[in-house]
């Protein structure tokens, strides 16, 4: 019995992954609404009286969404077009990896360690972007 995963459930298993990641820094800010005194008239307006910790959390959260709308299309174009490479899977799984780092840095306010999670993040998508690309092309 063969106990790998093929590629094509790596990258919907990614996909999923990074969806939840995208939630995971507003535990957070939960956190600190209720620290600040959660203000149910008026959730938005609240912000500024959450603890930095907090606030760089509802950042993270939102930065996460950014980066989820980039790699979801990314992980479903080689999914579709049926990439099979160790550089995309891996791709894949790295992307799903610095995105947790880069939350924990990010809330933790640790910048130069935060950009590079970001950077490596988005080279992760890139290849995805080419390899698909590549895929389709080279019939």
């Amino acid at each position: 019995m063969n106990s790998q995963l093929p590629t094509s459930a790596i990258f919907l298993f990614c996909i999923a992954v990074a969806a939840v990641l995208v939630y995971l820094p507003f535990l957070l800010v939960g956190y600190g609404r209720v620290q600040a005194g959660y203000d149910m008239a008026a959730p938005r307006a609240m912000f500024d009286k959450l603890p930095p910790y907090a606030q760089r959390a509802a950042w993270a959260h939102q930065n996460s969404f950014e980066n989820f709308t980039i790699f979801a299309p990314a992980a479903l174009m080689a999914y579709v077009t049926g990439v099979d490479s160790t550089l995309a899977v891996g791709a894949a799984i790295a992307f799903v990896v610095v995105r947790l780092f880069y939350s924990i840095f990010y809330i933790a306010n640790i910048p130069l360690a935060r950009s590079l999670m970001f950077a490596i993040g988005s080279l992760c998508s890139g290849i995805l972007f080419v390899t698909s690309i590549l895929q389709v092309t080279s019939y």
